[in-house]
């Protein structure tokens, strides 16, 4: 049991840590070759806190445990929002002005009842996976042909680009980039194993461990992001690392286990958790688009975000 928390103690340090790492030297690189910063933030900064969920998903995938996978992008969907949104909420009242989030959520909604759909039948298939990669490709060609052609400077897509590092090193970048990549997959690896060996001798289903230990530790690079931006004033950066990060995560992270492993879902996923990413997925809609001029989340906010998350770990484990 020891070697097993080890494992994913030292898992999870190492994938946050590589996470960061390949993104700076992905950033960097695609700085020193030119490309455009607002590609680069609307592209590899955005997605570069969902990467653990990605290697996670794929590593459990390809071990046949796919729904530690799904269970781990509803998890951590669902962590974002709740416990991420939450505590970062506690700091100080969160201000919305971005355009392209208005723009976001609606996708984000969209895309969960999409999943909603493949997943209600408790089957998912190959040909599913392949159609939410289709998406979000075509989301992220949408995406950046807006950012690239409109004129008017949105806060978010300059807080991104804020967070792109200047003067490294070509070599430099591409050492952090490498390592990133070689890191990434081991770490999840040793993730996946001590979550599983934990699971088993506490017997919980595959479906429960990704939902909460590894949910909730894969989050952690969306709190780091969240509570920075909020300390820097980029509220809108701190709300639009949440919305990509779930975009990211329902659409190229969930095509994986779809991809990789297809077959039965837990009855649960399809169901219970599910309603839930959804839930609170058109909360923070209706707080954030539909609470007037102000459209912040507040402290009180966050009390019931946090406290909703508890409730929910609560019926999971108690279920």
């Amino acid at each position: 049991m020891l070697f097993n928390i080890f494992l994913l103690i030292a898992g999870l340090g190492a994938l946050v840590w590589s996470a960061d790492k390949f993104v700076y030297g992905a950033a960097a690189f695609a700085r020193n070759l030119g490309l455009p910063p607002m590609l680069i933030g609307l592209t590899i900064v955005a997605m570069g806190s969902s990467a653990p969920e990605m290697f996670v998903a794929a590593t459990a995938s390809m071990e046949g445990m796919s729904d530690t996978a799904i269970g781990n992008v509803l998890g951590s969907n669902i962590a974002n929002i709740t416990l991420i949104l939450g505590i970062t909420a506690l700091l100080g009242a969160i201000s919305v002005s971005s355009q392209t989030l208005k723009r976001e959520i609606p996708l984000m909604l969209g895309a969960t009842v999409i999943v909603g759909y493949f997943l209600h039948d408790g089957f998912f298939t190959r040909t599913e996976g392949m159609a939410l990669l289709v998406l979000f490709f075509a989301l992220m060609g949408y995406l950046i042909w807006h950012g690239l052609t409109n004129k008017n400077r949105d806060q978010l897509a300059t807080d991104a680009e804020d967070e792109i590092p200047a003067d490294v090193p070509t070599k430099n970048a591409i050492f952090w980039l490498i390592l990133g990549m070689i890191l990434l997959p081991l770490s999840a690896d040793w993730m996946v194993q001590g979550a599983v060996g934990i699971a088993k001798a506490y017997h919980l289903s595959d479906l429960v461990i990704g939902l909460t230990i590894i949910a909730v530790g894969t989050s952690l690079p969306e709190l780091a992001a969240c509570i920075a931006g909020v300390l820097k004033k980029e509220d809108d950066l701190a709300i639009g690392n949440i919305v990509g990060s779930n975009l990211f995560n329902i659409l190229a992270v969930l095509a994986i286990p779809g991809i990789i492993a297809p077959g039965a879902v837990d009855a649960a996923a399809s169901s219970r958790d599910f309603y839930m990413v959804l839930a609170t997925s058109s909360a923070l809609a209706v707080l954030i688009l539909m609470t007037g001029r102000a459209r912040q989340l507040k402290p009180w906010h966050g009390v019931l975000l946090l406290m909703t998350f508890i409730a929910y770990q609560a019926l999971v484990f108690l279920s």
